[in-house]
């Protein structure tokens, strides 16, 4: 319980107390921003921190009996899968759509063509899907 309550004092400390430091001195575009830079490292970081400890009992109990480590290595290969092939994915749809856009305004004609192209970067992350299906399907 006690743990609870220090774990939710810090979430709150780590938005509150970047906000006093922007408030507290002149008000100017790097100041804000090492504000935002350590507001967000800060609650995240005292997040992932806090919810392994809250949670590792109840992954601990969750655990089969058969568990090993290559089971382990599949569960970091299919989150892997997936996080990467969608990482890649918003990168490949951020530059094909605003090519798109940019195409789409001069000639209107080449919708079909644009379309097929932001369609095809966000098959990346079907890829990804798959593959991470695969892996888990042969790890379970």
């Amino acid at each position: 319980m006690l743990f609870k309550f220090l774990f939710l004092i810090a979430l709150v400390g780590t938005i509150i107390l970047p906000i006093v430091y922007y408030m507290a001195g002149t008000h100017n575009k790097r100041r804000f921003k090492n504000t935002v830079i350590s507001n967000a490292l800060g609650f995240f970081s005292v997040f992932m921190f806090g919810t392994v400890f809250l949670f590792s009992t109840t992954a601990q109990a969750a655990v089969a009996d058969n568990a090993s480590l290559s089971s382990g290595l599949g569960l970091i290969a299919a989150g892997l899968a997936i996080g990467l092939s969608c990482l890649g994915s918003g990168y490949a749809v951020a530059s094909s759509a605003s090519a798109a856009l940019g195409a789409l305004s001069e000639d209107s004609s080449v919708f079909g063509k644009a379309l097929i192209f932001v369609a095809m970067a966000e098959g990346i992350a079907l890829w990804g899907f798959i593959v991470a299906y695969l892996i888990l399907s042969h790890v379970a």
